[in-house]
């Protein structure tokens, strides 16, 4: 990751060498490490070890976030669980996507054995853990590691830790919650209620957005200096700020329903955005190769990452696959003859309907795309979907290079404005809502809102996120949310009546944890 690397090569050396470390330590990391909650974890090396400096401490932040980023990307997991299920993509040919989008998830195919299996997340936790365990320790062996360095260091560790269980959450519902390490040593543990879990991560987050800072080496009052002797272009946009924790409260609150919350922290992020550099973005930064899903870019776009992980090509990070990328472009845009997934035409056209919008827009009368930044090669069978499209560091065009360099973006500005506009919308203040919707809008060059042509303001708005974020793993949780304030589609009805909703655990997870129980809805299916 970006910030792992430093102009010290020998520090560097020794920096990533203890961040490979810590990735064994902490459980599931690597494929010789032990797995969280199946199997009993054990140590690499005396922890005494690893807790001396607050080179240490550098070390297992960034180990934490580094586990974070592989939890997202290991089989595409951010895009299979919040885009493709029951979304707008198909699958060409492959038989393991096509049973995501489908809801199949029982199927026994590798790739969803894999998605249904927790420990990812659960070595994040048990990174954090570690962490606030033995944080106190350097800072008693190491002068150099201020009560501030400390507090800020703590609030990013319950944030990633919080933001890891919203996650599982999420994913499956019910989860173990575990606070403490433990030593390695995990007995088995039942699956907690989720208002539980829930309920945790709220506590979690507001005290890790008490101690973030709003911008980091900025002499910002909860972060004063330089934090670990580095500018603010290295740590902005990379590590969580204070809108970061204030933009996950408002998704776990939305979540929840509890709309007065969602209200009250998306104003808090949108007040204060110029504070953290946070602006709305322009569709031809938004979409360019270069442009804000390429990480420290030639605009340095970086600063703009609310809640991401990078992917960065000049420190070896690009890869070719858990980037979105993998599944969706193709010819012309690289040297792959079809795509692994597509938005059919009719859904294109079904949504993107007005000829202005910069996003897509057709030529009603010529029939002729008349703005592609979203979709390419429209007169062929299967669009290419190339809203990202990051090769490399998103300098080149080459085709012949599949290996990817975008950002894992879990919000932004637009997101949070649209989910302003969903609260107040539901809240009754409509006046609110609809200059939200404008807002947005108006950045896309499309027409405002119409009551007398839309009809229902919820609806539009959820449009209105289903087109603006699509492709950044927010469709899924978009319609539950959407589906439980309407209750007018009978089938999804009974997918979060029953527990459909949430994805079976892993087979071999029951097997080695005997406290866990099966989501009742994949038993027997």
């Amino acid at each position: 990751m970006k910030y792992l690397s430093s102009n010290n090569k020998k520090f560097n050396r020794t920096y990533t060498a203890k961040w490979l470390l810590l990735l064994c330590l902490c459980g599931g990391a690597l494929q010789s490490c032990k797995k969280l909650l199946d199997v009993d974890s054990s140590h690499a090396v005396a922890e005494k070890n690893m807790w001396n400096s607050h080179e240490d401490t550098r070390s297992a932040l960034i180990g934490v976030y580094g586990l974070t980023r592989a939890a997202l990307a290991d089989n595409n997991a951010f895009w299979m669980y919040g885009e493709l299920r029951k979304g707008d993509f198909a699958a060409v040919q492959r038989q393991d996507i096509d049973a995501v989008i489908s809801n199949n998830l029982h199927a026994p195919l590798d790739m969803l054995n894999e998605l249904s299996n927790w420990r990812r997340f659960f070595a994040v936790v048990n990174a954090a853990n570690l962490f606030l365990e033995h944080v106190g320790e350097v800072k008693a062996r190491d002068p150099r590691y201020s009560e501030q360095n400390m507090a800020v260091d703590v609030a990013q560790i319950r944030f990633l830790r919080a933001f890891a269980y919203f996650n599982m959450v999420r994913v499956w519902g019910d989860v173990p919650l575990i606070t403490t390490s433990h030593d390695g040593e995990f007995t088995g543990q039942p699956r907690a209620p989720q208002q539980k879990v829930l309920a945790f991560i709220e506590q979690e987050l507001q005290a890790s957005a008490d101690n973030l800072p709003y911008a980091y080496s900025a002499n910002d009052p909860q972060q004063q200096g330089d934090y670990y002797a580095e500018g603010g272009d290295k740590w902005n946009g990379v590590l969580a700020r204070k809108l970061s924790a204030y933009a996950l409260m408002a998704h776990v609150a939305a979540w929840q329903a509890k709309y007065s919350l969602v209200a009250a922290y998306t104003k808090f992020v949108l007040d204060n955005a110029q504070k953290s550099s946070l602006v709305f973005v322009k569709t031809d930064q938004l979409t360019a190769s270069n442009g804000f899903f390429s990480g420290r870019g030639s605009n340095n776009f970086i600063n703009n990452h609310m809640i991401a992980f990078d992917f960065e090509f000049t420190n070896g990070e690009a890869s070719y696959t858990g980037h979105l990328e993998e599944l969706t472009l193709a010819a012309p845009v690289v040297s792959k003859s079809q795509p692994e997934i597509y938005v059919p035409k009719d859904t294109i056209l079904s949504l993107f309907d007005q000829n202005r919008d910069e996003r897509f827009s057709l030529d009603s009368i010529k029939g002729e795309p008349t703005s592609t930044r979203y979709f390419t090669s429209f007169d062929s069978h299967v669009p290419i979907f190339s809203k990202i499209k990051v090769i490399l560091d998103g300098g080149t065009s080459d085709p012949d290079f599949r290996m990817y360099g975008s950002a894992i973006i879990f919000t932004r500005l637009e997101d949070i404005a649209l989910l302003r506009a969903e609260a107040l919308a539901v809240l009754g203040e409509q006046t609110g809502a609809i200059d939200l919707l404008n807002q947005i809008r108006d950045l896309r060059v499309m027409e405002r809102y119409s009551a007398d042509k839309e009809g229902d303001l919820v609806n539009a708005i959820f449009r209105e996120r289903r087109k603006e974020l699509m492709g950044e793993g927010q469709r899924w949780f978009d319609q539950v949310r959407y589906h439980k304030l309407k209750r007018s589609d009978a089938a999804f009805n009974r997918l979060i009546d029953e527990g459909g909703i949430y994805w079976p655990v892993a087979e071999n997870v029951l097997t080695q944890n005997k406290q866990l129980t099966q989501n009742t809805y994949w038993i027997n299916r």
